[in-house]
């Protein structure tokens, strides 16, 4: 039986992961948020208090992250700043959050031997038109374009470069748009359909002919775990 250690827990996606880890583990998860506007402590209050424990914190927080990590088997972190038109409004707490968390993590998992998993996004791969032939895969270069996707970028950057200079045993796994239980009603989809019962008109991006790919947030999350399983 393992510990999890898993920031931003009581998010989005971090909530299904810790629902994920109870349904389909034995293990005990100790959930680190710091329950900024996009999460919800009761989003993980309800699970078997045996399983799941919560501390209210800050990834940035050097000595709080030091002591869960050194009681943890593994690292998942989810917690981030993760809007792009926030980011553009104010990037400073995507500064903050997304690389001096990230590092702060780091350093800890480095000093106690930790494994860590860094969740990821595409959009630090940039974009691609519509009838290009080509899919982002894992040697795609980085082409960031907002305050954001830049400094989720970094932080991937971070942890390859802890691996190699320190021989952290990290992965990271880049996402593409998730949907499901527990989402921001800010979010793509749970604002149109918002919109839609509140009879306003759903937003349009542009002349409406981006394209986006969604995943389901529990196909997502059953990826995280065959990822750290398989070490």
């Amino acid at each position: 039986m393992s510990t999890y250690l898993v920031t931003g827990g009581a998010g989005f996606i971090g909530t299904n992961f810790v629902r994920h880890l109870v349904q389909h583990t034995d293990d005990q998860v100790v959930v680190l948020d710091k329950l900024t506007y996009a999460s919800r402590k009761e989003s993980v209050s309800a699970l078997p208090a045996d399983r799941v424990t919560f501390v209210q914190g800050d990834i940035c927080d050097a000595d709080l992250v030091d002591r869960l990590v050194a009681d943890a088997d593994v690292v998942v972190h989810f917690a981030a700043e993760s809007h792009n038109d926030n980011s553009l409004n104010d990037p400073s707490p995507f500064i903050q959050t997304n690389l001096v968390g990230t590092y702060q993590l780091l350093e800890a998992v480095r000093r106690h031997g930790v494994r860590y998993h860094h969740i990821s996004t595409d959009e630090v791969y940039g974009d691609l038109e519509l009838d290009d032939p080509d899919r982002f895969h894992e040697w795609t270069p980085y082409n960031p374009s907002s305050p954001y996707s830049s400094t989720k970028a970094g932080s991937d950057l971070l942890v390859r470069a802890w691996v190699r200079s320190f021989g952290v045993q990290a992965t990271i796994s880049n996402c593409s748009n998730n949907y499901g239980p527990f989402q921001h009603v800010e979010k793509f989809i749970p604002r149109q359909i918002t919109n839609v019962i509140d009879g306003e008109r759903p937003k349009l991006y542009g002349a409406g002919l981006n394209v986006r790919d969604w995943i389901h947030v529990d196909d997502h999350n059953a990826a995280v775990l065959r990822i750290i399983e398989a070490g």
